[in-house]
């Protein structure tokens, strides 16, 4: 029994096609979605991709991609490339087809660039990003679009603007298979694009080998991350069953296969489409015996009955890749074009080939795979140096210096692999591909020995390829290996060569720093001390202005402000605006956080002054808008930060650097919003910024503030889950940055305090009164105050666990016994004393008192509580203090007696809160009414009287009305059982219910 046809209908697949349909659909209605689909080698990936884009092509633009497996020198970007080709090549046909009788660029002819008529009318698309096209598309190299040096981010932006823009006029179908084999920046490309895309007509499909992602794969880390969008969907395509098989059998033989048939075929094929394919294609499918016994034998089966001299094409072709252009193929062919299309056409009726009309595939890379254990060493050797020439001769129209450096490689050649993995490096890097480019310069490193006049042909030092290496490592995320490589090359560095030693000891304190390790100050410092005696440079003015930054940092701020001062004199001295810019700003800084709040101001204006001027710098002129908007939160200047912030967020878009110094300003926007208020535009502003993926360092400002939110939100458990997700990049980064450590203590302190764990909250907010602690002004007093609410917790508590004689019950009292409380409180006003004269200090010190007042000194003083409320009206007190404080007051005078007045205030406090959406308060309030029996609230709107669900108890509640245990609502929610039982709790308390029917009834009656 024989067949050599695949298939004609693909079998199995109906609901899997069905779902692609409906994904497609909802990117046709201006929703973007990305589907995911895995799946082992054979299973028919291609086959559904194949489907569905045929059908898809009568509703959108169809662009396909592939990524090709050559190990570390896979092309960067090489499907986004293909698919932009694509689009190119589609935006053509639909100009030919509707204005073919008008301008040349609409019916095919080349524009005077000789550049084609689609890719004119893509670079139009792109608008005035154009320009950085090149880095993606060869081809533009040399016109008007060649690549300036706009930065990853700004990259990925144009790529996601010019999709967007051509989705408007024609819905887009993305498909890109294998994406296993994709190198690090196409997937960053992809992470970005699928995050990024969200209202446009566009469906990315992509698919992968799930039997090809092991630990460690750079796709395994990504799979999870694309789970958790919404907008993304992931399946995997699982095996045929026997009746499949049956069925895939009869559609191949035209006829219904005999049960022996489908058995056989069944049982060794496992229920894989590909390897029935192949099963049925033999002669003897219905006899055991003589199938082949291994996979390899089966792939190779249609291979060995083709000819001698076919067979030697595919090997040559296997070389190459499981697609090879058609002109590379006849380059590297050693006889006649007839000899190599008989050869092609052999192979394609065999059904071991495929073609279109520019080149020659395998039908399946696993056959590609098994052809290659064929090649004899000496025949590897050849077909590879055919390649390698192939591509350095630029056939098909482009010269890959990746590709010639791996077919070198694969040739054994190594020096004439060098200077082409040296030039894939340098293409690498110009598109940002760091993973890549660093791969090929540590190939170059290991080259480097092997081959004569090595520096002469690098063109550059062999310190100075470690140097940039270990630069690219650092960028692509291996800050470990980027510290080897900078260690090894300051070991080889000439003593006598003090400036590359100085710049090679800057590149490692930020490689430590990256890290969190101790140490980058004093290399900074002896960097500096390599630079002594020199004539100034601009090298000295910006280590010295690094070493000030991070003195900053740790709260050393004579010593950064002095730092400052000496690199602001150093770049005035070599005229560097620039570094004199960023040098003021620093010492601004630096001074306001000293206390000289009027000189620190005067230098921020000066960097400004400076950045904007006509030798100003952009990236000086964002570096002030960070800080000098954060400068003027600190000082409660609330609505001047986010006009300074703002203003920067749209620069930091117009040059592409929204996912790094955007970030920060969107930080430095939204905790101001917060302050002032506005938490709802705030919470917008924020998931936005989250949905960039923002670099470590910018994510954690970030993920502070959306703890921060979601715990004064009123939904403290999925803060603290969220803080144990976090908290072990936080630590790290801590190491480095004083201030974002305390920010970080204090949302952990309050989190623990939401909880009622005011042990952890103690423990927490404590570090503002350790020994070692340097003042910070602006995070020191709400740290300290926060401190205090856990110390009067804990000082009730012991109280509490004395017996008559004030002997101590448990560990408890015995810890937080008088003399040990009392010497807490008197370390926590001290602290803040020290810091009286900070502009925001009197509300902070009012919370102090009012927090440890009264006769226990446990916050039941009512008079305390009353001056607290009197100032958190002041306008550079953060909103949510006031009725935060009303309520403590509220809650002291329902204790004393006086009831009427206690209620009044909860009902103020109430409203103050929902109307900011603290909802942390308005549960308190409520809870305070119910225990002490005060008159209630009005509830302004919400069910039963009670309080406003979260965004999460709504789920938990959606989950509750289909009947879900708490153990499946954790499983859709991806939390556990116990945080959805305290959701559900939640639920029940606020819509006054005793049961889980009655309260999915009691909500849905009341419309929440």
């Amino acid at each position: 029994m024989k067949s050599l046809v695949a298939s004609p209908a693909m079998i199995g697949r109906e609901s899997d096609l069905e779902s692609l349909n409906q994904e497609l659909a909802a990117s046709l209605g201006g929703l973007s979605r990305g589907v995911v689909i895995g799946g082992e080698a054979g299973i028919g990936k291609t086959r559904l991709f194949e489907e569905f884009a045929a059908s898809a092509a009568r509703k959108a633009f169809v662009l396909v991609g592939r990524c090709v497996d050559l190990g570390a020198d896979s092309q960067p970007y090489a499907p986004i490339a293909a698919v932009l080709r694509s689009l190119a090549a589609a935006l053509e046909r639909e100009g030919r087809e509707h204005v073919a009788d008008e301008a040349p660029a609409a019916s095919g002819e080349r524009s005077e660039t000789g550049m084609s008529a689609g890719m004119t009318m893509l670079l139009d698309a792109a608008g005035p990003g154009r320009a950085g096209l090149a880095a993606l598309l060869p081809e533009l190299t040399g016109t008007e679009s060649e690549s300036q040096r706009i930065g990853a981010e700004r990259l990925y932006e144009l790529v996601a603007v010019l999709l967007e823009t051509v989705s408007h006029q024609h819905p887009l179908l993305v498909m890109i298979e294998d994406i296993h084999w994709a190198d690090a920046a196409t997937l960053d490309l992809l992470r970005f694009l699928l995050r990024m895309l969200s209202n446009s007509r566009i469906l990315i499909v992509l698919s992968y080998r799930s039997d090809e992602v092991p630990r460690g794969h750079p796709l395994r880390a990504t799979l999870p991350e694309l789970d958790r969008s919404r907008s993304v969907v992931r399946w995997e395509l699982g095996r045929l069953s026997r009746e499949q098989v049956a069925a895939q059998a009869e559609a191949i033989l035209g006829h219904p296969a005999d049960i022996q048939t489908v058995d056989c075929v069944y049982e060794r094929s496992e229920g894989v489409p590909f390897f029935v394919e192949e099963l049925l294609g033999l002669d003897g499918a219905d006899d055991g015996d003589v199938l082949p016994q291994t996979l390899r034998e089966l792939l190779l089966a249609r291979y060995e009955r083709l000819s001698e001299s076919t067979q030697q094409v595919l090997r040559m072709l296997a070389a190459g890749g499981v697609c090879v252009d058609y002109l590379l193929l006849e380059a590297v062919h050693d006889g006649s074009a007839d000899a190599l299309d008989a050869a092609a056409r052999e192979a394609m009726l065999a059904n071991v080939l495929t073609a279109d009309e520019r080149q020659y595939s395998f039908r399946h890379a696993l056959v590609r795979e098994a052809v290659l254990t064929d090649l004899l060493p000496g025949e590897r050797t050849r077909f590879h140096t055919r390649y390698a020439r192939a591509y350095e001769s630029g056939v098909g129209g482009e010269r890959v210096a990746s590709k010639v450096s791996y077919h070198w490689m694969a040739a054994h050649e190594m020096a004439m692999a060098f200077p082409a993995t040296v030039e894939a490096m340098t293409e690498a890097r110009a598109a940002y591909a760091y993973d890549t480019a660093a791969r090929m310069g540590e190939r170059a490193l290991e080259l480097w020995d092997r081959v004569q006049n090595a520096e002469q042909i690098a063109g550059l030092s062999r310190v100075d390829m470690l140097g940039q290496t270990a630069y690219m490592l650092r960028n692509a995320g291996d800050s470990e290996r980027a510290i080897a490589l900078v260690t090894i090359a300051l070991e080889q560095c000439d003593p006598a060569d003090r400036a590359r030693r100085a710049r090679l000891l800057r590149d490692k304190a930020s490689y430590l720093a990256n890290l969190g390790r101790i140490g980058s100050t004093q290399m900074l410092r002896d960097a500096i001390e390599l630079l002594h005696g020199e004539p100034p440079s601009e090298l000295r003015a910006v280590i010295t202005g690094e070493l000030a930054a991070r003195l900053m940092l740790e709260a050393r701020y004579d010593e950064a402000i002095e730092a400052a001062s000496v690199a602001f004199e150093e770049a005035n001295a070599v005229g560097s605006v620039k570094r004199m810019s960023v040098s003021s700003n620093l010492r601004g800084v630096a001074r306001v956080n000293h206390g000289d709040i009027v000189a620190g101001q005067a230098d921020l204006e000066r960097a400004r002054e400076l950045a904007e001027g006509p030798d100003g710098d952009d990236g000086a002129l964002l570096r002030y808008r960070v800080n000098a908007s954060d400068v003027a939160a600190m000082l409660g200047r609330y609505d001047e930060a986010v006009r300074i912030a703002e203003e920067g967020i749209r620069r930091a878009g117009e040059l592409g650097v929204s996912r790094t110094s955007g970030v920060m300003l969107a930080a430095n926007t939204i905790e101001p919003l917060l302050a002032a208020g506005e938490w709802k535009r705030a919470g917008e502003l924020l998931d936005a910024a989250l949905a960039l993926a923002p670099p470590p360092g910018f994510r954690i400002q970030l993920q502070r503030l959306k703890l921060w939110i979601t715990v004064w939100g009123g939904d403290a458990v999925a803060a603290d889950e969220l803080l144990r997700e976090w908290r072990p990049a936080m630590r790290v980064h801590a190491e480095i940055d004083m201030q974002s450590g305390l920010a970080i203590a204090y949302v952990a302190a309050e989190i623990a305090m939401a909880l009622g764990d005011a042990q952890r909250a103690w423990a927490e907010s404590s570090v503002v009164i350790a020994q070692d602690h340097r003042i910070m002004p602006s995070q020191d007093q709400r740290l300290i105050v926060v401190a205090a609410r856990a110390l009067a917790v804990l000082r009730a508590g012991a109280a509490d666990a004395r017996d008559d004689e004030g002997r101590a019950k448990n560990e408890a009292a015995e810890e937080w016994g008088t003399d040990a409380s009392n010497a807490a409180e008197c370390r926590l006003r001290a602290a803040l004393d020290s810091i009286a004269r900070w502009p925001t200090a009197a509300i902070w010190i009012a919370l102090l008192d009012a927090e440890l007042g009264g006769d226990a000194r446990d916050g039941t003083d009512v008079a305390a509580w009353q001056h607290a409320v009197e100032l958190a009206g002041e306008a550079m007190v953060p909103v949510h203090i006031e009725p935060y404080a009303r309520y403590r007051l509220a809650r002291v005078q329902a204790r004393a007696g006086d009831r009427r007045t206690a209620a009044r205030n909860a009902t103020v406090a109430r409203e103050a809160a929902s109307r900011i959406g603290a909802q942390l308060v308005v549960d308190w309030v409520d809870t305070l009414v119910e225990r002490a029996g005060l008159e209630r609230p009005a509830a302004g709107g919400d069910p039963a009287g009670g309080s406003r669900l979260t965004d999460r108890e709504s789920q938990v509640l959606e989950l509750l009305g289909q009947g879900l245990s708490n153990r499946q609502i954790g499983e859709r929610l991806f939390i556990s059982a116990k945080t959805a039982s305290v959701h559900v709790s939640a639920i029940l308390k606020k819509v006054g219910a005793s049961t889980r029917t009655e309260a999915v009834y009691r909500a849905r009656g009341s419309g929440d």
